[in-house]
């Protein structure tokens, strides 16, 4: 289950009987569910026989401890947490896995909100690996946000690494960020990475290939350059779905200069990517990937932007260097409504393609409460071709008074054997 599943509605079972989801022979379980405490739901005794548990939890912190059943699980040999968003009850997750004494396969996925501590290889073990004598594999992705103020020394990535070597772990590694004067991200996972998503990634990140992720957020309190635009292409060869989070002005790169002095970067490719979301970063990272020069994106279909920056970027829809990586583009997104200009529709084809017809941007533009005041373009609604010929209440008159078709067929098979019998006698036959 990957970051998709952020946009599917997850199992409540809030104040239900343990009989209401039961099963004595169920023994392997994938599931999305609302909070921390529908997962203890599921392991309060009502699934005994299960050996594999995978749930994807989207609220950890709203564990309220009203679970009564919390007895060992000695049937449980595979499980797996996952939570793409940043919660702060840490240690509701040791006291979970302490249940799992029996445990071979875990694998985590935790975004963490602690202001004090770091989770490096020590934590690790003494939370999670001290209590698991039958584990043989831990796949995991535990990201730490800490206040920098409250730190007492610099974070070392090599310090980090190295409580993992103590550990025995050795095929893991460590991203540090800093997202800005007081945030600072620690990433710690295992060797291969074997998730689809990864967040919040910054301009520091190790030399490995990420072969598996589709799904990437990018942020950094610095700016980001052409250089890292190009790591990125090259450590993530299966990305799909590209967030950039950067109000900084792009730094001028190690680049070389053509004949009439203009900067010529080498071109990046992006051969999977569909959707780009550039709504709250600086405009050099529009131009970055909209400009030919410097990108091919030649499967680009959603672009979440700022209206501002693409008339800057496309200089109102007329620049050519710009023109090529926008002509795939079937939904646009943008935080205020773009003016109607007919070289928009020319800019972007594959929108009214999709629409089959050139109607104003005003009718393609609507306003979305559910998604922060996002504007989205989508298809209007044609009116059907009888609709418009027939007016509407004479036509509902005449429907009315109409007999249904079976009663029409008996009158049609019926009408001549009633004029029949009206005949004088000498006139049958």
């Amino acid at each position: 289950m990957g970051p998709c599943v952020m946009l599917c509605p997850g199992l409540s079972l809030c104040d239900l009987p343990s009989t209401t989801f039961y099963s004595s022979i169920l023994t392997h379980l994938s599931i999305v569910v609302q909070t921390f405490d529908d997962c203890l739901y599921l392991l309060d005794g009502r699934l005994k026989q299960l050996t594999s548990f995978n749930v994807n939890v989207y609220s950890i912190d709203s564990f309220s401890a009203i679970v009564q059943n919390t007895d060992m699980l000695p049937n449980l040999k595979c499980f797996s947490l996952k939570s793409y968003f940043r919660f702060q009850q840490y240690e509701q997750i040791p006291s979970l896995l302490r249940r799992m004494s029996y445990l071979e396969h875990l694998t985590l996925y935790l975004c963490i909100n602690d202001q004090h501590r770091i989770t490096d290889g020590t934590r690790v073990q003494d939370d999670i690996l001290a209590h698991m004598s039958q584990l043989h594999s831990f796949t995991f992705y535990i990201s730490t946000y800490i206040d920098s103020g409250d730190l007492r020394h610099n974070i070392s990535r090599e310090h980090i690494r190295q409580t993992f070597i103590n550990i025995g772990q050795q095929n893991a590694t460590t991203i540090v960020n800093r997202l800005s004067r007081s945030v600072v991200e620690c990433s710690i996972f295992s060797l291969p990475f074997a998730f689809d998503y990864l967040g919040s990634l910054g301009n520091t990140f190790p030399n490995i290939i990420f072969n598996y992720v589709t799904y990437l957020v990018v942020e950094d309190k610095d700016a980001f350059r052409h250089e890292f635009f190009v790591r990125i292409a090259r450590s993530f060869p299966s990305l799909k779905d590209l967030r950039i989070f950067n109000i900084e002005l792009q730094l001028s790169s190690d680049c070389t200069l053509s004949s009439d002095h203009s900067q010529s970067y080498s071109m990046i490719e992006y051969p999977h990517l569909t959707s780009l979301d550039v709504g709250y970063s600086h405009r050099d990272y529009l131009e970055q990937f909209l400009n030919e020069t410097k990108a091919c994106v030649p499967c680009l279909t959603n672009l979440k932007v700022s209206p501002r920056h693409l008339k800057i970027v496309t200089k109102n829809f007329t620049r050519e260097e710009t023109r090529r990586n926008c002509a795939e583009i079937k939904q646009l997104i943008t935080l205020q409504p773009l003016d109607d200009s007919q070289d928009y529709y020319h800019y972007f084809p594959s929108v009214f393609r999709t629409f089959g017809q050139r109607i104003p941007i005003s009718l393609l533009l609507y306003y979305n409460h559910l998604n922060k005041g996002v504007y989205k373009l989508r298809p209007p609604q044609r009116p059907q071709q009888q609709d418009k010929l027939r007016p509407p209440q004479r036509q509902q008159q005449q429907d009315q008074l109409r007999p249904p078709p079976q009663q029409q067929q008996q009158d049609q098979l019926q009408r001549p054997q009633r004029q029949d019998q009206l005949r004088p006698p000498q006139q049958r036959e």
